[in-house]
């Protein structure tokens, strides 16, 4: 489920950095750009926590 989320944030991110979203948004490093780079990144440190704690258990 992360993983389908996760890839969802860094397809939105890609369009909005390519400037696919325009009229509602400027393209480049805008708003989106860092929500949905913030959020893939926050799964992955999840994970990584997520994953350690497992290897301690």
């Amino acid at each position: 489920m992360l993983e389908i989320f996760g890839l969802g944030l860094v397809a939105i991110m890609t369009l909005a950095f390519v400037g696919a979203f325009q009229p509602q948004v400027e393209n480049g490093l805008s708003p989106v750009f860092w929500v949905c780079a913030g959020g893939a990144l926050a799964i992955i440190i999840y994970r990584k926590k997520k994953k350690q704690q497992e290897e301690k258990q």
